[in-house]
């Protein structure tokens, strides 16, 4: 009888907390990918248009600065900041799935 006690009251806490162990190991196992995803993505924008294609995106501009000298100073940021709202979209959207939404 006090295992069943202890299964039942396991149960409500998991219907409180709104998600299974399962789901919210699903759901931690999409936020790294997304979040995996997202970095490399800044990392590509920032370390490769910068620094290693810079000399080949300084043949074209923007305004008057060459793009690869403007992706380094102003574009990195920029990215960073769109990917930062991605991220809130997405794990929004994740929690919501997963059921581990606040």
């Amino acid at each position: 009888m006090e295992t069943e006690s202890k299964d039942e009251s396991k149960d409500i806490d998991v219907a409180r907390e709104g998600a299974s162990a399962e789901s919210r190991e699903a759901f931690w196992r999409a936020n790294k990918r997304l979040i995996f995803i997202l970095l490399t993505v800044w990392l590509v924008v920032s370390l490769g248009c910068g620094v290693w294609w810079v000399e080949w995106l300084n043949q074209f501009t923007i305004g008057s600065l060459p793009l690869g000298f403007w992706i380094a100073q102003q574009g990195s940021i920029y990215t960073f900041v769109i990917l930062i709202l991605i991220y809130a979209v997405c794990a929004d959207r994740l929690e919501r799935e997963h059921g581990v939404a606040e």
